[in-house]
């Protein structure tokens, strides 16, 4: 029996796919120009958007596309670069916070007019406002049945009461 190419499902990933791809194409020249790799813009933007511009290691690893060792190397790195710093967590002497610096403030600060002019251009500009929420809508559904721990240390994340 042969499997249906034509399947919508096989659509439905490639053009998912093919558009992750061109966008991450147009972004990266751009992040290039101001030294910063596209791992590192997302982990910038994942600290600058937390609360107290800060998260716990592992939930930086839950948020990006880093494993816990990608993210120690990537966050080593960028504390030698001055973009961010590590903090020892008070209640957990294992663990740590990344918090973005001054330093990496101010690059990202240069890095987002020209990335949301891009964002504007190449995709948000692309859809319609009802497009736009179906798929913020959608994307939230997925993202959150894929990779749960995506929330971890956001202000958006569901408090865990203690029994």
């Amino acid at each position: 029996m042969s499997t249906d190419l034509d399947d919508p499902r096989f659509t439905a990933v490639g053009l998912f796919a093919e558009a992750y791809t061109g966008l991450t194409a147009r972004f990266a020249a751009q992040f290039e120009e101001h030294r910063l790799s596209a791992v590192e813009f997302e982990v910038l933007m994942r600290l600058a958007r937390s609360p107290g511009s800060r998260l716990r290691m592992t939930d930086l690893a839950g948020q990006t596309s880093l494993s816990t060792s990608g993210v120690t190397r990537v966050v080593d790195r960028m504390d030698r670069d001055g973009l961010v710093c590590r903090e020892a967590c008070p209640s957990d002497r294992r663990s740590s916070y990344a918090v973005i610096t001054p330093a990496g403030r101010t690059r990202l600060d240069q890095v987002l007019p020209g990335h949301l002019a891009l964002v504007q251009q190449w995709f948000i500009g692309q859809l319609s406002p009802d497009q736009l929420t179906g798929m913020l809508d959608s994307l939230r559904t997925i993202r959150d049945a894929v990779n749960p721990c995506a929330t971890a240390g956001s202000a958006d994340a569901p408090v865990v009461e203690a029994a």
